[in-house]
């Protein structure tokens, strides 16, 4: 069985909100990830998915100690990382890269592509290649599949994918163990979408990669991930294979999920069943006490409103369906048309 390369336990993120103007109080906090635990084993691509709000860009951000954890761990190989400042950090980076949502605000215009794709050497000079620089970063190039001649070209020469491509290649030059990939292919066209998901899969197994993958897509997600984690709220409600998930979803947050994805059968499409939340998705500056869901969700009772369900396998499922989930009813619903 793999072992797990990435380790995060009880993670939070706590934005403060304050007022005043000269003398500045806390009033509160935007709990934006607010307790999560998972690993994120060698080789394998774990998917994130919820709404917009539900703290996964914040989760990523955190995870690359781009933002610092109020509290909680996240151990690379065993070491808590949460708290590395100079050389430790940057020695951790090497093998922790990210690759951004946005193609074209990630680079920047006024550098070429060899200068950006080949900076990371020099921020890690003690990783550099030995021999001919140029050369190391056109190979980089050619393995993302961009003509290695586009070297003095700049970001605003390049379509949108092929943007994506040089984010991707410039992740790649340190030779990382982990690549967390905050919705790399949302700003692209559906063709080109398909030709990024299969570039990473080929460089997953011809490099040994591990990716974090954060998307909306639910459909991409399942081409790609090996499991699969449901945010909501900065909580994960519920975490399994891409089978289980998609196969027997258990919370109701999941299953409201699934069965908003477009079926491509128009003849399915009657017979689906459509699952429509009622409410806006609550303020995470003030989120609902017990389950967060609750106020959205048709199975709620008066436990959900004191008792925060924690993630766990529940007793009732067993075989295939069992993994976990955070709710205190949770129970497998087939949603007619995820596949």
């Amino acid at each position: 069985m793999a072992e797990p390369i990435l380790e995060v336990r009880d993670l939070v993120k706590h934005y403060p909100l304050t007022q005043g103007i000269l003398f500045k109080r806390q009033v509160g906090a935007v709990k934006a990830v607010d307790g999560i635990s998972f690993d994120l084993m060698k080789g394998e691509t774990l998917g994130i998915v919820g709404e917009s709000g539900c703290g996964k860009s914040t989760l990523a951000k955190v995870l690359m100690n781009l933002e610092r954890a109020t509290a909680g761990e996240v151990r690379f190989k065993g070491q808590d990382i949460t708290r590395l400042s100079g050389a430790a950090l940057k020695a951790v980076r090497r093998n922790i890269q990210m690759v951004f949502q946005d193609p074209y605000t990630s680079l920047n215009p006024r550098m070429t592509v060899g200068d950006i794709v080949g900076e990371p050497y020099e921020i890690h000079p003690e990783v550099s290649p030995k021999g001919d620089r140029r050369k190391a970063v056109q190979d980089l190039l050619d393995v993302v599949g961009l003509n290695p001649e586009y070297i003095n070209r700049y970001p605003h020469q390049f379509s949108g994918g092929q943007r994506q491509r040089i984010g991707i290649a410039r992740g790649l030059a340190l030779k990382p163990e982990v690549i967390i990939c905050d919705e790399p292919v949302s700003a692209l066209d559906v063709s080109v979408q398909a030709q990024v998901i299969n570039l990473l899969e080929q460089l997953q197994g011809e490099f040994g990669l591990s990716y974090m993958f954060i998307a909306h897509d639910l459909s991409i997600v399942r081409h790609i991930s090996d499991r699969v984690g449901v945010m909501y709220l900065g909580k994960m409600v519920e975490i399994g294979t891409e089978d289980q998930i998609y196969s027997y979803p258990t919370h109701p947050y999941t299953q409201a999920l699934l069965s908003a994805v477009p079926v491509p059968d128009p003849t399915g499409r009657d017979q689906r069943e459509r699952i429509l939340l009622s409410g806006d998705l609550p303020s995470p500056a003030n989120p609902p006490s017990g389950c967060r869901f609750r106020t959205r969700c048709w199975k709620a009772q008066e436990r959900c409103t004191t008792e925060l369900p924690l993630l766990a396998v529940p007793a009732l499922l067993e075989g295939p369906a069992a993994h976990e989930s955070a709710c205190h009813f949770a129970e497998v619903r087939d949603v007619i048309g995820t596949a």
